[in-house]
């Protein structure tokens, strides 16, 4: 799997690491069971902190997308053919899309524009994403 950050953005290592991760997990880059780097692979490959890999991968485990254990790595532990999600994952995850729609408000997007956008989006990971 290749993954790109950007040094140069906004957005934290991290927070580019875990949503690589995800992306790749959503367009089937990443199927169940994939066997990830390890956290100091990664960090040698960007010249980041371990501390900045970890904090991706914890997110990861906390989201349960990815297991951890000594023997075997980190490991991708559920993907879209995993069945439905856990009720608990709407919990978290409808108050994150509120405030992406509110953005999109925000800035002035059209309901039709942030409709296409999802649908593209949905589209883009349902039939494999850019692999």
């Amino acid at each position: 799997m290749q993954i790109d950050i950007d040094p140069r953005s906004d957005v934290p290592l991290y927070q580019q690491l875990h949503d690589r991760v995800v992306e790749a997990i959503a367009d089937g880059s990443l199927p169940a069971g994939t066997s990830l780097a390890s956290v100091r692979q990664l960090a040698g490959a960007f010249g980041i902190n371990l501390a900045t890999v970890a904090k991706g991968y914890d997110l990861l485990r906390q989201e349960g997308l990815v297991t951890t254990n000594r023997r075997s790595g980190s490991i991708v532990a559920r993907d879209a053919a995993s069945g439905p999600a856990a009720a608990s994952f709407s919990d978290g995850w409808v108050p994150r899309l509120r405030t992406l729609l509110a953005e999109a408000v925000a800035h002035g997007m059209t309901d039709h524009e942030v409709t296409t956008a999802v649908s593209t989006e949905l589209h883009r990971f349902r039939s494999g994403g850019d692999r």
